[in-house]
């Protein structure tokens, strides 16, 4: 099987993430409708200028794994994280530069998780997602991107 997103998610400030099957992305911007594209995240003000807050994302692998260890029932877009992929080993992105659709991103670093996710989803977020919680990334070009769409690197 070839790695690819299997799902895609878009939340507001203080709003749980929701589910869309496709996505516009903006070259140096993100994802439009994002918090962080509108610049309302939690953390907007301190990633101001820093790519690392375009677009994150996260394996269904790893959010599997927690759920068995931790006796959790995360869904898919509880880790607010944009994308969700199947079969990619997120953590060997970094510094890469890998495409989806016709979307180009660069993996910037690991999105480890902080203490303000633990509070607000799930106490076993830290320790346990650390170096598992997913990839932030650089939005190399504009265009759209779409569950099922396969990772090209």
């Amino acid at each position: 099987m070839r790695g690819k997103i299997i799902g895609i998610y878009i939340a507001q400030k203080d709003h749980k993430p929701v589910s869309h099957e496709s996505v516009d992305v903006i070259a140096g911007k993100g994802i439009v409708g994002d918090r962080y594209f509108t610049g309302e995240g939690t953390f907007s003000k301190q990633l101001a200028g820093n790519r690392k807050s375009e677009i994150t994302f996260v394996a269904v692998e790893e959010i599997e794994r927690f759920n068995v260890a931790q006796g959790a029932e995360l869904d898919n877009g509880d880790l607010r994280r944009n994308v969700v992929t199947e079969g990619i080993n997120l953590n060997e992105l970094v510094g890469q530069r890998f495409r989806f659709g016709g979307v180009e991103f660069e993996g910037i670093e690991t999105c480890e998780p902080c203490a303000h996710l633990a509070k607000s989803v799930h106490g076993g977020v830290l320790p346990h997602m650390v170096n598992r919680a997913g990839l932030r990334a650089a939005v190399v070009s504009s265009g759209s991107i779409a569950v099922g769409n396969e990772l090209n690197s």
